[in-house]
């Protein structure tokens, strides 16, 4: 199969120079439709923050993956940063495979990534937009997303939080069964607080207050995500407000102390409080955690809640390999029956034209009232003669022989019988 795959990933570059190789939409758009005129027939981009990667039907076998990754590198104009080196390219039943595993997440850099499917449908459609999808490209396509829904159905490799971020809100929810009617209050703007934030407004966290030395900051994440600056120095007296607390404070001291936190409890009614604390060293005293209705948890807590969960899915990834064999077993067989279809057909057509003429040519020896069997006896002969080679064919493609046992089956019957050797599927085309 003249598939060929090249990219460039979290493997194999540092995140400047993947960033260098990020595709927008419109970009997508553009080098398909270049692509599929120099080298490829059908072709498919993905592009996310991690990784970029570009799967063709070449126009010929020999098709020179350095001269693709040459393409990607001046299409992006980032030839002072990136290198042919920082590309890998595979071919054939390979880059089915590894495409299969990027569908299922077990190759992303957080494995069980739930975003990477409908990334990888995003340029599933963005080909086919172009028009740059043919049956080759379009059947593999379905299969990878076919391969990513089967792995979040049938395994478990996307369940449990595998960030800190994510594994506070996780645990916030199952706190508060409505996060709608509460309100976070962020103290420090540090890039894991806020990422923590992100997240709770994604969940839909009713109200947003922030908090930072830096007035600027705090007005800039609100601009960004609603809410309501708050008054660092008043930190204290703005927990009374709040269901959700995110601290992520550069301080040598802690900036929460116990009798804060009882004090506040009491003017709350006693209503549950919940501190994520991700500040180093820590920014809330750990004996407020010993308060009723007081759930604080630190960066080691969260750290050991995503050690358990990320065990959780490596132990799933057999499963998935188990779904991508399958998957690639059953597109392969498709495949083949591609290569064979063609030359069963006109070895068919071969056939009953030699019949009909033969029939022709000795119908009138025949009394009229015995042509019909003539008729009935010639086309049984002709399935008899066509029943083995074709069952031939077809097994080799249900077996996935591979396509140089497929190509020289069909290679020579076409010889034997005198078929047209340039007789090949429109996907060869």
């Amino acid at each position: 199969m003249n598939l060929l795959s090249v990219g460039i990933s979290h493997h194999t570059a540092s995140v400047d120079i993947r960033e260098r190789m990020w595709f927008s939409a419109d970009e997508i758009r553009e080098a398909i439709r270049r692509l599929k005129g120099s080298f490829f027939s059908e072709c498919v981009l993905v592009s996310t923050c991690n990784r970029t990667e570009l799967y063709g039907l070449t126009r010929d076998q020999g098709a020179d993956d350095v001269a693709v990754r040459r393409f990607l590198i001046d299409f992006k104009k980032a030839a002072d940063m990136v290198r042919e080196e920082h590309f890998v390219g595979s071919a054939s039943g390979e880059a089915i495979a590894h495409l299969f595993q990027v569908a299922a997440g077990i190759d992303s850099l957080v494995i069980g990534d739930i975003q990477i499917l409908s990334q990888v449908k995003e340029a599933f459609t963005l080909s086919r937009e172009a028009d740059a999808l043919g049956p080759v490209m379009n059947r593999l396509m379905q299969s990878a997303l076919h391969v990513g829904k089967r792995t979040r159905t049938e395994t478990s490799i996307c369940e449990g939080a595998v960030s800190v971020s994510y594994a506070a809100v996780e645990l916030a929810s199952r706190i508060f069964e409505d996060l709608s009617k509460k309100t976070a209050l962020l103290i420090g703007a540090g890039e894991t607080g806020e990422l923590t934030l992100k997240h709770l407004v994604s969940k839909g966290i009713g109200q947003v207050r922030i908090a930072n030395r830096t007035r600027e900051k705090a007005e800039a994440l609100v601009s960004e995500f609603g809410g309501t600056v708050v008054d660092y120095g008043l930190i204290v007296d703005a927990l009374r407000a709040a269901d959700i607390v995110i601290t992520s404070v550069n301080a040598p001291a802690y900036i929460v102390q116990p009798e804060d936190v009882q004090k506040v409890m009491k003017q709350r009614s006693n209503n549950p409080l919940f501190i994520i604390d991700i500040g180093v060293p820590r920014n809330v005293n750990p004996v407020s955690k010993k308060i009723e209705n007081v759930f604080l948890y630190d960066i080691d807590a969260l750290s050991n809640v995503v050690d358990r969960n990320l065990g959780k899915r490596k132990a799933e990834i057999p499963k998935v390999h188990a779904i991508i064999s399958q998957e690639l077993e059953g597109f392969m067989q498709w495949y083949q029956s591609l290569q064979a279809g063609p030359t069963i057909q006109e070895f068919r057509e071969a056939l009953e034209a030699i019949r009909r003429e033969e029939v022709e040519k000795n119908v009138n020896r025949f009394r009229p009232e015995d042509r019909e069997l003539l008729e009935l006896v010639t086309k049984r002969i002709i399935n008899k003669i066509l029943h083995q080679p074709t069952a031939t064919l077809k097994q080799g493609a249900q077996n996935g022989g591979g396509d140089a046992e497929g190509l020289m089956r069909s290679t020579l019957l076409r010889e034997l019988f005198g078929l047209p050797t340039h007789g090949k599927g429109k996907h060869e085309e």
